[in-house]
């Protein structure tokens, strides 16, 4: 299935939809409010994650209302029901996303162009939340270097800069200072280029919804949520490493990298355990993996590092 990576999950160990698009209810049962900051990049920019066997389910799928009356993207609004209401504001067709920076062919690519380029393949990833839960998701894009092979990536590189849509007269969340706007996230390079780190259009073999971060978005699995910028209309390459979101909302909470790592708590809690979403509120809970599960494909990337540090 993909090209330079080969998939250890397969489809029994994948969420089921209904479970995955009504995460935020569980979350509510759960008391987490909407200042949590996995709520960030990835339904801010994004929301994917870990393994779960179907016979494990025990929460009754939800039926279609309301799966996508009770989300967040923040753009859209704080409120549970806010995204469902104003999500089809934003206008995802055309897209385009603009290139630019230390690359051989910067430009604004119409998005029908870029994927008329790449080999779209579906992959079953792991996630998991700041918040300490997760789940598994199948998601279809392509992976990001081979959109950086294709515009050509300077020498003198060294990180990836990424930009959310930024529409106030589409998006009224952004009326309000909850983070500063347009949301931001970063990658180094060597991230960027590692055969996980996916461009998604879509999941569950279908187009990515508006309020999931349509029609584009990041998704890096061995990182926490919010690193999965959504709805993106800005790829910069430079050799700074570029401000971030979360980081920037909270520096000692929330770190660049940003790394699954259960040695590593949360100053507000701990990040040594994860509820599996669609396990039912009382759930036991099982302990978190190092880099989420891709410890093998990934930890090289941060060889000598002091991981606490560098969260």
């Amino acid at each position: 299935m993909a090209k330079r990576w080969t998939n250890k999950l397969t489809r029994s160990d994948v969420t089921p939809e209904p479970i995955f698009m009504n995460r935020r209810k569980l979350l509510a049962g759960l008391g987490l409010g909407a200042g949590a900051a996995g709520l960030g990049g990835l339904t801010l920019g994004a929301m994917p994650g870990a393994a779960l066997a179907q016979d494990d389910m025990a929460l009754e799928p939800n039926a279609w209302d309301e799966i996508t009356s009770y989300c967040n993207y923040y753009e859209f609004g704080t409120r549970k029901d806010d995204p469902a209401q104003n999500a089809h504001l934003l206008t995802t067709e055309p897209w385009s996303i603009t290139i630019d920076g230390l690359v051989d062919k910067p430009g604004d690519y119409a998005l029908g162009d870029i994927l008329s380029q790449m080999t779209m393949e579906e992959r079953i990833y792991r996630f998991r939340c700041v918040e300490a839960w997760s789940m598994v998701v199948p998601w279809n894009g392509f992976e990001l270097a081979d959109l950086l092979d294709m515009v050509g990536v300077k020498p003198e590189a060294q990180y990836v800069a990424f930009e959310t849509v930024y529409r106030p007269e589409e998006m009224p969340g952004t009326r309000y200072p909850v983070l500063d706007w347009p949301y931001v996230e970063g990658l180094r390079l060597d991230e960027a280029r590692n055969p996980l780190t996916l461009m998604a259009t879509g999941l569950y073999g279908k187009p990515m919804p508006n309020q999931n971060g349509a029609p584009i978005r990041l998704v890096v699995p061995w990182k926490y949520g919010y690193k999965s910028i959504k709805s993106i209309v800005r790829i910069t390459l430079t050799d700074k490493q570029p401000p971030t979101s979360w980081n920037k909302a909270g520096p000692s909470e929330y770190g660049f990298y940003s790394n699954v790592n259960p040695e590593v708590d949360h100053p507000r809690w701990s990040q040594a355990s994860e509820r599996k979403i669609g396990g039912g509120l009382f759930a036991k809970k099982v302990p978190t993996l190092m880099f989420n599960g891709y410890e093998e494909e990934v930890a090289a990337l941060y060889d000598g590092m002091d991981l606490k540090a560098n969260h």
